[in-house]
């Protein structure tokens, strides 16, 4: 009887704290799942050169990216509900942990390669944004008031006219900068949906300004992570992302909407800072794109094809003697001076006696 009372004793009590925690893990699940299923997407669409709302209908187009972005939505609801119970920091820097669930299916399905440097930088990232999460403590948010609801809303195209300006850089260094930009409005999605997960009627949740700037956030977002991903580094954009969208909603947190570090873990929340931050600024540097992007990238022109292309042909037909083959050192093909060809249609090499006179 006693093992029995412990029993419902503990089940009451993981009944009434599992909520949020399941909301939580299947966020992270969701994100990891979204992120891989449309960076495979955005590798095979054109790489755009600047902010266009284009991108985001060819991605349309594919079902993987459609899957993405329903996985990715699926991770947005659950997060929201996360929310109603854990901290904003807190579930800000857990969701980040997708990124170890991207790499991973990246390694199994499409064979991405690692070098040992970015390892260890994923790795730091994590115990950066782990130490955030263990100094946390839990608390109630208070709701924005105007004037910072109105910073939030100028936030808005702020970020888009950076992503503008980031969207001409290329490799990682561009997919960190979009990336950044990206975890910027979806770390303000997510200042603005704290005080909204405690609407207290439907009426009060559509008539709210955090709604329609949380929506406006999302898509910028959406479709700056979609030109972060195409730059080739997916560990890097998504990595940056998650920074951007866990550390500055951690400090807004702290500072405006009441949270509080746990007493005593003042020093552990500042190692969580600087580990992960750096962590970031240092996978820029070391972060490589993944091979499938690479090949695109030649396939397109980008960078030097592997193998030479056929030289250019004559109006008749026959290739030029001597033609540079895609800025390549001229063909040396010494033929006979009526340039007759065989029966195959090579022209003839001249005999050795001829070749030796010049």
């Amino acid at each position: 009887m006693c093992l029995r009372a412990r029993l419902v004793r503990w089940g009451l009590i993981l009944a009434g704290v599992s909520f949020g925690w399941v909301f939580l893990g299947a966020s992270v699940a969701a994100y990891g799942v979204a992120n891989f299923l449309q960076s495979v997407a955005a590798a095979r669409v054109s790489v755009h050169a600047k902010l266009d709302p284009g991108l985001l209908l060819k991605l349309a187009g594919h079902r993987i990216y459609v899957a993405g972005l329903v996985c990715q939505l699926g991770a947005f609801l659950f997060a929201f509900l996360a929310r109603r119970d854990l901290p904003l920091f807190l579930v800000q820097t857990a969701v980040a942990g997708g990124l170890g669930v991207t790499v991973l299916l990246g390694v199994a399905f499409l064979r991405w390669r690692h070098p040992l440097s970015e390892v260890i930088l994923l790795g730091a990232l994590v115990l950066g944004l782990a130490a955030l999460i263990i100094s946390a403590e839990t608390t109630k948010a208070r709701p924005l008031n105007g004037p910072e609801v109105l910073a939030l809303a100028l936030s808005v195209p702020i970020v888009g006219l950076l992503g503008r300006a980031g969207a001409r850089l290329h490799g990682s260094p561009g997919s960190v900068a979009l990336g950044a930009l990206s975890g910027l409005s979806f770390g303000a999605v997510a200042i603005a949906s704290r005080p909204l997960a405690g609407a207290q009627s439907f009426g009060a949740f559509v008539t709210d300004p955090l709604l329609y700037i949380l929506l406006a956030h999302t898509v910028i977002g959406q479709l700056l992570l979609g030109l972060a991903m195409q730059r080739g580094s997916t560990t890097a954009a998504v990595a940056s992302m998650d920074a951007a969208a866990a550390i500055p909603p951690a400090l807004v947190g702290l500072l405006l909407l009441g949270d509080r570090i746990a007493p005593g873990r003042e020093w552990l929340a500042a190692i969580g800072f600087v580990t992960a931050l750096g962590s970031v600024l240092l996978l820029t540097r070391y972060a490589e794109p993944q091979h499938h992007v690479r090949d695109r990238y030649e396939a397109q022109g980008r960078c030097r094809p592997r193998s030479p292309a056929v030289a250019p042909a004559h109006a008749n037909g026959a290739s030029a003697p001597g033609a540079a083959v895609n800025g390549a050192a001229p063909l040396s093909v010494r033929t006979n001076t009526n340039g007759a060809l065989d029966a195959n249609g090579r022209a003839r090499t001249e005999s050795p006696r001829r070749a030796s006179a010049r």
